[in-house]
């Protein structure tokens, strides 16, 4: 038998609580400061150096200098995926749970899955993908594109011949931690996340990983997709 990895290692540096925040915090792609990870995880610049340093050495986080200051990201898209699907493992809470706050409800709605679209929003795009028949789930949490979803995203102005698939394909399917469903991952999602920014039907907020649909988004996410705003808000209680 060839050697094993070593989960132990990477669950003991994710069960730590602040560690766990810092890692949640970085969760939407992008680089922050130390200091900044040290206020999310509610310990002091200090501790927050010395959790740093166990998670780089971990490999769950990585650093970049540039000038006097370090800023750090998740290791990659498998960390993402891995804390997404720890969370959907997570025991449910009480019923008697404290009411969300609004930045909660708009996370559940629709946020970025490190680079990808995920949430209530991001689910249900997928599942219309699916029964249009232009997504197909298949082996390995893979998705398939079928060739009338390839003239779709053509026509949408996505080229996926022009994607390069990663070791685990073009489309992945990653299992949404609030809604308990899948939404698109893999090369495609990010791609896609990127298309629909770059039409201005969302964009990302600046400050978390909130995503917010533009007005003209919504007209489109109608007409392509059928998805009404207010359902979809009812539902998420936005």
């Amino acid at each position: 038998m060839g050697p094993q990895p070593n989960i132990a290692t990477s669950a003991f540096l994710i069960g730590d609580p602040a560690r766990a925040a810092m890692l949640v915090a970085l969760l939407d792609g992008r680089a922050m400061p130390a200091g900044e990870l040290a206020q999310a995880a509610g310990v002091t610049a200090q501790t927050a150096s010395s959790h740093l340093a166990k998670l780089l050495a971990g490999g769950l986080v990585k650093v970049e200098a540039e000038g006097r200051h370090r800023y750090y990201r998740l290791g990659g898209a498998n960390v993402a995926m891995a804390l997404e699907h720890l969370a959907s493992i997570a025991p449910s809470e009480p019923v008697r749970r404290k009411v969300l706050t609004l930045e909660a409800r708009q996370l559940r709605f629709a946020r970025c899955c490190y680079d990808h679209l995920a949430g209530r929003l991001g689910v249900a795009v997928t599942c219309v993908l699916q029964e249009r028949g232009f997504l197909e789930p298949t082996a390995n949490k893979q998705f398939t594109v079928t060739s009338a979803g390839a003239a779709w995203f053509g026509g949408l102005g996505l080229d996926i011949t022009k994607i390069p698939a990663s070791r685990r394909g073009l489309a992945r399917q990653c299992l949404d931690w609030t809604e308990r469903r899948h939404h698109v991952a893999g090369p495609l999602g990010v791609k896609f996340t990127d298309l629909l920014c770059a039409k201005g039907w969302i964009r990302r907020a600046p400050s978390s990983r909130v995503v917010e649909v533009t007005h003209e988004g919504w007209k489109k996410f109608e007409q392509e997709f059928g998805l009404y705003e207010c359902d979809l808000k009812a539902e998420s209680r936005i």
